[in-house]
């Protein structure tokens, strides 16, 4: 990853790339991390307490029912591959000979990424051209008074339109604010990229 993987003594202050943050986010375990971190407020957690979440997660089950081996799994793999990349990155601080880790500078940056679409939803884009369509054809029927839409009035149409933009807007910011890292529980579902 140009940019954000840097060798020592690189100046530690450089921006990543948009690129870069989606290549870093691309594997489950370090999003999962991420949530974890943001859940946490800041705090400097343990690496053994984060390997132990994310073994939960990743199995679906409790943390008091996380096995031994499906912990280390989890540990051996953070400690050795993405937590050194996300240090290097500058999203986390990570102290391999005290097994702490923490959010870095960077990690503000990077929280923009983090909000989830699920594959299967139409795109915000696409959604809000798509109502504002049926809007404009509503209005032009309502206004050249085609049978029944000439039962109402011009305001009460662009009311009703209103109400619809108003409530779409609502169930968006509803949803938004339970698909995003960092909500409590597990992390929203993700497709993966290992």
């Amino acid at each position: 990853m140009t940019g954000v993987l840097r060798n020592e003594g690189d100046d530690r202050g450089t921006e990543p790339t948009r690129e870069d943050v989606f290549h870093l986010l691309s594997n489950q375990r370090r999003r999962h991390t991420l949530h974890y971190l943001r859940q946490r407020d800041g705090e400097r957690v343990d690496l053994r307490e984060l390997s132990r979440q994310l073994s939960a997660w990743e199995n679906g089950v409790p943390t008091d029912e996380i096995t031994h081996r499906d912990r280390k799994t989890v540990y051996t793999a953070l400690r050795q591959t993405h937590l050194p990349k996300m240090d290097d990155a500058d999203v986390v601080d990570y102290d391999p000979d005290r097994g702490h880790v923490k959010p870095a500078e960077e990690f503000e940056d990077v929280e923009v990424y983090l909000d989830v679409v699920p594959e299967k939803e139409i795109p915000r884009s696409e959604y809000y051209l798509g109502l504002s369509a049926f809007a404009a054809a509503l209005l032009a029927v309502a206004w050249v008074d085609v049978f029944p839409f000439d039962s109402l009035s011009d305001v009460t149409w662009a009311a009703i339109i209103v109400a619809l933009f108003v409530v779409s807007a609502a169930v968006d910011t509803y949803y938004d604010s339970h698909r995003q890292l960092g909500t409590d529980g597990a992390p929203p579902d993700l497709p993966t990229q290992e």
